[in-house]
């Protein structure tokens, strides 16, 4: 076979040894002839057997050596396809274009995501292309417009039903007319008129027929079959034979009445366009998670212009603006607070439903409410980059992803029309040569009905409705899954590792313990160690000073103040010494620690740093400070524990820090003293014992761990580097959410199942009874209508999933 050239953009080249090891690495590849790699270009070539590598891997390759391929993305909507063969259609022609790496088209949402190389191939071209296979290809709207666009569609599907219904009730009445249960029916002998029954079936047959006729044509001219073929060779079937049948009754004098299959083809477009039309029903429906996170922002934002008070729409706000919110206003961008206090509910990002407090040089979300308070604020984000058009963009990518159990329908659905096709014919055949010889009225009617149950249209649809659906539903709750692969293998999760600070922990230290002897009073003693700590930069003072604070207690100055490395401070309070300190700075001083010792070893076992004090040279008690855990850690690891989920702590502290925590919540496997870098080899280390493992961090110093981790989560509050280094984003920074996107992860999977089984049921049953003529062709048209509708339907139920924490 032909060898195909490839040309691909590398980033991150920083001299001519990183060429060559691209240019190695690319060589080793089965099937590449010849790799080279320009550095001063920053391009590389090669020529290879299509037959046996393609772009894909050569793009894995280079970002496997630590480089990475630069490539355009484009978003497109697909007008005109009606099943999933006309999905792998287009997108297997996509991907062959020179230039496209990656193709994906999603049926259920019309869409298409191309990367590709602009130097090679241009979104025109592509254009060019699908337009050639019969379908319109469409520069992505935004979501609103997209939200619009699908009203359209309802509408028009609404038009050509009514005006289909209208024409196919008399026919359908002429049908039912005939059953002897029902004989009573009235039926006028103007609608069994052979002409009537034409000119009422003509119109569906090749007026709301036409999409389909047009369909098959454009498939079988790019020699491929979709359900259009079906479709239209089904009802063609039953209505040029009807014509046959008009001419023999007209040849033979025009004497009784035929019997016709016109209301057969005619009830079978019906049918069909009802299920399309209920289809994009609920596909429009599956959207509604994009329409709530839309809902949520503010329509205008008040800018200071030339010392103007200026209401512009939140789209016109440019960077660096100036921007007033008033009390019980959403805050329209994110940005900086520059004058003013207020307390702020985030809880559309964090879940958490107590307000937070905000002051001068304090970050907002945008879309979040200003409470009470009036805030000048600094547009820091605006449009794209705000925090909340960075879900929307993560729940739509997720939504349009395709997880690996869909690439199997796809396949089974690109070759099933072809096998039906074959089905169908030797079900003819086997009718007219065997079980009724010569009758060709009767070998039709089971062929017909083989040919319209079979569409693969519920198929096409069984896994990314789920997906849309379980994502979208996700977001709700402050899940952010990227891609619906990992919305799939979140479900096989059996282990979790969570980082200990920030996750588990708040990850900063309080003031937990106090205890003064006899001597002292515990106000007088927090008084004045808060006040010579006050002094001190250091987090365990700051958390000591901020303890102090919050009992009400009113600080004093000092009139020294002395700073001891790896001993404590030394200060001066209204006249009197203070120490806070270690061991070594009591001893240093000659203070008795008389019986506290005991209790700093106590404090200490407990993972808590423990401080003596002393005043005026006289021990007068101790305080400890420890990084607290989060009120619901507890709760959320017996979730872990009762999902079936082995959870493992994985922290930088201390072993005793480590398993003091360990305890508090529950966590029995504690991995303590692992440096940043050395936790993505801890990692490694489980998934060596077979085990599949989610990595629970903040994002960015557990970067390395969350890329090596099956699933990677990210705890956060949605920031651009949290989203960008996990597999899901847990936006409410509470462990529960890693519960819960284990449960959503697998009731999503077990919907998938449900609505593949029903897909193939249909068929599978379907086939065969249509096959030994138990199935009139009308009712085999609302059977492949309903099985679309109910696997919709069934994947909708997920936007209603509740879970009890």
């Amino acid at each position: 076979m032909a060898t195909e050239e490839k040309t691909l953009q590398i980033n991150g080249m920083t001299c001519a040894a990183c060429a060559n090891r691209i240019e190695k690495g690319l060589s080793k590849i089965e099937g590449v002839e010849e790799a080279n790699v320009n550095f001063a270009l920053e391009r590389s070539t090669i020529i290879y057997d299509p037959t046996k590598t393609n772009a894909n891997e050569f793009k894995e390759k280079v970002e496997k050596l630590g480089y990475s391929v630069v490539q355009e993305k484009a978003d497109f909507d697909i007008s005109g396809m009606t099943c999933a063969a006309c999905a792998t259609k287009i997108e297997k022609r996509i991907n062959k274009m020179n230039g496209v790496s990656n193709a994906n088209v999603n049926f259920a949402l019309e869409t298409i995501t191309v990367e590709y190389d602009d130097q090679q191939v241009k979104p025109s071209e592509m254009i060019e292309v699908v337009n050639k296979l019969g379908y319109e290809l469409i520069p992505k709207q935004d979501s609103k417009e997209k939200i619009d666009h699908k009203e359209q569609e309802i509408r028009k599907q609404s038009r050509k039903f009514l005006f289909s219904l209208i024409l196919t009730i008399p026919l359908l009445w002429t049908m039912v007319a005939h059953f002897e249960f029902i004989s009573f029916i009235y039926l006028p002998h103007l609608l069994m008129n052979p002409w009537v029954q034409l000119a009422l079936a003509t119109p569906v047959q090749f007026i709301i027929g036409a999409q389909f006729y047009k369909g098959a044509y454009h498939a079988l001219k790019n020699k491929s079959a979709n359900m259009d073929v079906l479709v239209s060779l089904g009802t063609s079937a039953a209505y040029f034979y009807s014509i046959y049948l008009v001419w023999e009754w007209m040849k033979a004098g025009g004497i009784g009445v035929p019997q016709l299959y016109f209301e057969a083809s005619a009830v079978i477009i019906t049918l069909i366009v009802l299920g399309k039309l209920f289809e994009v029903r609920a596909k429009g429906k599956t959207s509604q998670a994009i329409q709530k996170l839309l809902g949520l922002q503010a329509k205008t934002a008040r800018v200071l212009r030339d010392g103007a008070e200026v209401e512009v729409p939140i789209e016109e706000v440019i960077e660096g603006e100036t921007i007033l919110v008033k009390p019980g206003e959403k805050i329209p961008v994110d940005g900086e607070i520059l004058e003013g206090r207020s307390a702020i509910d985030e809880s559309m990002i964090t879940g958490e439903s107590i307000p937070v407090d905000k002051v001068d040089g304090d970050t907002v979300i945008g879309a979040t409410i200003n409470k009470n308070g009036s805030l000048k604020i600094k547009a820091t984000k605006v449009g794209k980059d705000t925090a909340l058009a960075q879900i929307v963009k993560v729940v739509e990518e997720a939504q349009g992803s395709k997880a690996d159990i869909q690439r199997l329908a796809d396949k089974i659905s690109g070759i099933f029309v072809p096998v039906v096709v074959g089905i169908a014919v030797i079900t003819f055949f086997i009718w007219y040569f065997v079980v009724t010889p010569g009758d060709f009225r009767s070998a039709l009617i089971p062929t017909i009905s083989i040919l319209v149950i079979a569409c693969p249209c519920a198929l096409g649809l069984a896994t990314p409705t789920s997906i849309m659906a379980g994502s979208g539903r996700a977001a709700e709750m402050g899940l952010l899954f990227k891609g619906g692969e990992h919305l799939e293998n979140t479900q096989s999760i059996d282990t979790v590792v969570l980082d200990k600070t920030g996750t588990v922990t708040k990850g900063e230290p309080a003031l937990t313990d106090v205890s003064v002897t006899n001597d002292f009073e515990e106000e007088e003693i927090l008084q004045l160690i808060g006040t010579a700590e006050n002094q001190s930069e250091h987090p365990l003072a700051q958390a000591i000073v901020n303890g102090v604070k919050e009992k009400g207690i009113t600080l004093l100055k000092t009139t020294e103040f002395e700073a001891l490395p790896g001993y404590g401070i030394r200060a001066a309070v209204n006249n009197r010494e203070v120490l806070v300190g270690t061991r070594k700075l009591m001893n240093q001083h000659n203070v008795g620690i008389k019986d506290l010792g005991a209790l700093m070893e106590k404090l200490e076992s407990e993972g808590k740093t423990a401080m003596l004090i002393a005043v005026d040279s006289k021990i007068a008690g101790i305080v400890a400070v420890a990084d607290t855990v989060k009120e619901t850690s507890k709760e959320a690891i017996a979730r872990m524990l009762d999902l079936g989920l082995e959870v493992i702590m994985l922290t930088g502290d201390n072993q005793r820090t480590a398993e003091a925590i360990a305890r508090q919540v529950g966590v029995s496997k504690v991995i303590a003293e692992v440096l940043p870098e050395q936790k993505s080899e801890e990692v490694k280390k489980l998934q060596e014992q077979g085990k599949n493992v989610a990595m629970v961090g903040d994002g960015i110093n557990d970067a390395p761990a969350l890329a090596t981790a099956n699933i990677g989560m990210a705890v956060g509050t949605g920031t651009d580097i949290a989203i960008e280094a996990a597999d899901i984003t847990l936006m409410r920074g509470d462990l529960n959410s890693v519960a819960d996107a284990i449960i959503m992860s697998r009731k999503t999977m077990r919907n998938i199942k449900q609505n593949l089984f029903f897909a193939f049921f249909y068929n599978t049953i379907g086939i065969p009874v249509a096959a030994i003529g138990l199935l009139a062709p009308w009712v085999a048209g609302a059977a492949m209508a309903f099985s679309s509708v109910s696997v919709v339907l069934n994947a909708l139920r997920l936007q209603k999933v509740n879970l009890k924490k």
